[in-house]
Order: structure tokens, then C-alpha cells, then sequence
């Protein structure tokens, strides 16, 4: 048996044994309230000192049920450029089953925490933007991450002092919790985009093209993870911070792509039956009032009423596109990908 074969009986094996497993408390994102919480640590420890299997220990309190609760959690570093250039480095947390049983976190074995990256005063409006980001897809495709927003409390650690933060920022599940609730199994692997299921990576490309995302690849799963389910598989993107929509201030572009600024927008879909991408199109229209909508619900959250205005601004922009069809035409089909 060759290994190409031996993977997929593997991965079949697996996904009709989790298939069996019951489903965990889903608690902690069904209140989509922010959750309030604190957090101690010190940034330089956590980026220094962490990798993917050192991590530091410490205690998240939240507050739930009208009471703050205390819950030991282990923290390390993660990602490759927010870690390397923002003053808070992106979270990835792990609880202990037993530490979890009986809380708001059941269930949640992993957990990443995402929050602002630069001391800036649109800061936490990025947050917001991002967040709005991952609410936009889950009206798109049911495979996506559930998200949460969190406000936080930051006791940063020093050398000769302590420094508090108000922060905002949001959880997401692990892709695990995903592939659970599908029956199915995340994996990582090289798979070309074109042997995925049609609908679902036309929506995700069409959405990537939406935020002005760039900073992406399905094959190799930079900002991605790969969800086997129901014998096809599904992209599940992730970590929109670099993309227009967001615009942050050290977002940078791959020049090669022929644009200058993450506010310009690049279809990066591969070439696919032109009716299926005419139909994501018309998806994306009736929702239109949806996806405003969201931006709308989140608008008491945002520090500046200009970063609220910009994400608007930068969404009609995008229907503009889809609207006209000498427009659609030009960026989204003549730019479908051949290799």
C-alpha cells in the first residue's frame, strides 16, 4: 500500500471513530456577549521563552454568572510574524480537562486568544475589525471557527514594575472542536486546492477577496487548517489581522502579486466552473444586508468612529465589484488561478 493511499484509510479510520464521540459543551460561545476576563503575564517571558511545547503557567479569571472565577491555564507564544513584531504576541492557551470539568471552558482542551498587536490608539478597533472578519464567514460556510470576544484586563509583567491594559479581544475554538462537530477530522497535509470541495473553497477565495486578504495559502495551510468531512475536504481559514478590511498599521503586502497596499483587492481562487463561482457570487449579494448588518451590531465596540466608518466603506467597496459585471469580470474570473 502506498503512503498516498495508507494516508486517506488512516484519516477514514479516524473520522468514523470520532464520528462516535459525543459532543462537547458548546457553553462558552453560545453567549455572544463579551466575556470579561483577567490575565497576568509577562510578554517578553511569553515570547522568549515559549515555543510549541513550552509554555508558561498562570491563572485566567472571567466572570460568569454574576461572580469572578479563577481557572489555571498554560500560555505560549504563537505565530510567526505577529510574535516576531507586536508588543503583545498572539495567544494560544491549553486548559486541563480537569481543571476545565464543570466550567464555562468544558470542552475546551485549546484555545487561541487574539489580541491587538501594536500600543496604538486604533488598537483594539483592529480587534473588532478582525472579529467582524470571522462573523462575516460564518455566514458564508458552516465550516467555520466559532469566535468569542473577550474584554481583557492585562497585568503585564515587567522587570521592575507592573503595567495594566485594557484590551479587547476574541477567543477561537480549536480547529479539533471543529472536525468534531462535523464528524470529521483536521489535518495537515499538501493538498492542491483544485482537489477540495468546489463550493466551499470558491466561498472561502470570494471571501478572502472580500477582506482583502492576501496572506493565505489552502495547499499549505498558512492560515488555514484542512477539515475531512463527509468524504470531501473543506478549507477553514483563520487569522484575517493582515488583511484590508483590518488594515493595520504593519500590515505589509507580497509585492508580487502585483498590488501596493493591503486596500487592494486580488482574487487568489484557482479557475473553477465559472456557473459554481457566478453562484457563490449571487450567494455573497443576498447577504448583503447581512454582512452590514454585523458591522452594525459591533459598532459600540470601536474606540474611533472612523475605523467603523472605513470597514463600511471598505465592504461597500466590495460590492461594488460584485455588482458590476464588467468589474466582476475583470478581477474575479479573468484572475482565476491556473497553477
Amino acid at each position: 500500500m502506498n503512503k498516498q493511499i495508507f494516508f486517506w484509510v488512516v484519516l477514514l479510520i479516524v473520522t468514523s471513530l470520532s464520528a462516535q464521540v459525543e459532543q462537547k459543551s458548546d457553553e462558552l460561545f453560545k453567549d455572544q456577549n463579551p466575556l470579561k476576563i483577567k490575565l497576568s503575564y509577562s510578554n517578553e517571558v511569553l515570547r522568549s521563552k515559549t515555543d510549541d511545547t513550552t509554555y508558561i503557567k498562570t491563572n485566567i479569571s472571567f466572570w460568569h454568572e454574576n461572580k469572578w472565577h479563577d481557572l489555571e491555564v498554560s500560555l505560549r507564544a504563537r505565530g510567526n510574524f505577529r510574535r516576531s513584531k507586536c508588543y503583545f504576541p498572539p495567544v494560544k492557551m491549553k486548559i486541563k480537562k480537569s481543571k476545565a470539568e464543570g466550567t464555562l471552558f468544558e470542552g475546551n482542551k485549546n484555545l487561541k486568544l487574539v489580541v491587538p498587536c501594536l500600543i496604538q490608539k486604533e488598537k483594539n478597533d483592529n480587534i473588532v475589525q478582525e472579529f467582524i472578519a470571522y462573523k462575516f464567514y460564518e455566514k458564508i460556510s458552516p465550516f467555520h471557527f466559532k469566535t468569542r470576544m473577550v474584554e481583557i484586563e492585562f497585568l503585564e509583567i515587567k522587570k521592575r514594575k507592573t503595567e495594566v491594559h485594557q484590551l479587547k479581544g476574541f477567543l477561537i475554538e480549536d480547529d479539533k472542536r471543529v472536525a468534531d462537530r462535523f464528524e470529521g477530522k483536521s489535518f495537515e497535509r499538501y493538498i492542491h486546492p483544485k482537489a477540495m470541495d468546489d463550493m466551499t473553497s470558491i466561498q472561502n477565495t470570494m471571501f478572502q477577496f472580500m477582506i482583502g486578504n492576501t496572506d493565505f495559502s489552502v495547499a499549505y495551510q498558512h492560515n488555514g487548517k484542512l477539515l475531512y468531512a463527509n468524504k470531501k475536504i473543506y478549507p477553514l481559514p483563520y487569522d484575517f489581522d493582515l488583511c484590508g478590511l483590518v488594515d493595520a498599521s504593519y500590515a505589509i503586502v507580497n509585492s508580487n502579486l502585483g498590488i501596493e497596499s493591503v486596500k487592494d483587492r486580488k482574487y487568489r481562487g484557482f479557475k473553477r466552473d465559472e456557473s459554481l463561482v457566478q453562484e457563490v457570487r449571487d450567494q455573497f449579494l443576498s447577504k448583503k444586508s447581512k454582512f452590514f448588518q454585523i458591522i452594525d451590531d459591533q459598532q459600540s465596540k470601536f474606540e474611533l468612529s472612523s475605523e467603523f466608518e472605513s470597514t463600511k466603506t471598505f465592504l461597500s467597496s466590495f460590492f461594488e465589484i460584485l455588482e458590476d459585471d464588467k468589474d466582476f469580470d475583470k478581477k474575479v474570473i479573468k484572475n482565476m488561478r491556473t497553477k
